[in-house]
């Protein structure tokens, strides 16, 4: 693993923490039950910070981050944050009075969010993948990516199970890494594909979190589905 790996792979952790073959694919909906888990002394959750990926079509009245936020119940819920990857930072909206209104971020498709909780709750995900989308990850490249970080929304009929398969799917000559985050610790669980990279860090996918692929070339991606 080079050191620019790493590092951006810190700046996002740090950010994180101190913020709070040919297949048939399906656009068959979906209703999944997601836990977002408030901190607990680092037993599940460091930090009260959780990961969410939301289908492309997402549930009818949940375009932004005050919906999203209302819809998963401001009781429970600190703030949602979207990761900037021009600068590796983080936007964040709580909801609350006196929240900046610029904040109130439009939610796009295979985009993944951090959630951070004041109560653990499972979350209702609801809606189905759009078998005909492909996204672009980006590299570094001055004024759009920092480090060539995207946060990314796994899609629920995805035929990826783990980071390995996830990383040939995107490809090994384009993608540097697959990243997930670990809530109990606030750190990164890093998968290269390379050769001597631990098995052990090959991480299985699950619907509903979210995670980072790191990019050494600008690439559109159109995720394998069944």
């Amino acid at each position: 693993m080079n050191r620019k790996m790493v590092v951006g792979a810190v700046l996002v952790a740090l950010a994180v923490v101190m913020t709070a073959g040919t297949l048939v694919a399906s656009n068959m909906g979906f209703k999944l039950n997601y836990s977002l888990i408030k901190a607990d002394g680092g037993v599940t959750s460091n930090s009260g910070t959780n990961t969410i990926a939301l289908p492309d079509n997402r549930q009818t009245g949940i375009n932004n981050a005050q919906q999203l936020l209302a819809d998963i119940g401001l009781a429970s819920c600190n703030n949602v944050q979207r990761h900037i990857k021009s600068n590796d930072s983080f936007l964040i909206y709580t909801g609350r009075l006196g929240a900046p209104a610029t904040n109130n971020f439009t939610l796009t498709a295979s985009e993944a969010y951090i959630v951070s909780m004041r109560t653990s709750t499972n979350y209702i995900v609801v809606g189905s993948d759009d078998p005909a989308a492909s996204y672009q990850f980006d590299r570094t490249t001055a004024g759009v990516s920092n480090s060539g970080l995207n946060f990314y929304a796994f899609n629920y009929h995805q035929t990826a199970t783990n980071a390995q398969q996830l990383l040939a799917d995107i490809g090994l000559a384009s993608c540097n890494n697959v990243q997930r985050f670990i809530k109990s610790s606030d750190t990164f669980l890093l998968y290269t594909g390379r050769i001597g990279a631990p098995p052990a860090n090959n991480f299985p996918l699950t619907p509903g979190e979210g995670y980072i692929v790191s990019m050494r070339t600008t690439s559109v991606y159109s995720p394998s589905h069944y």
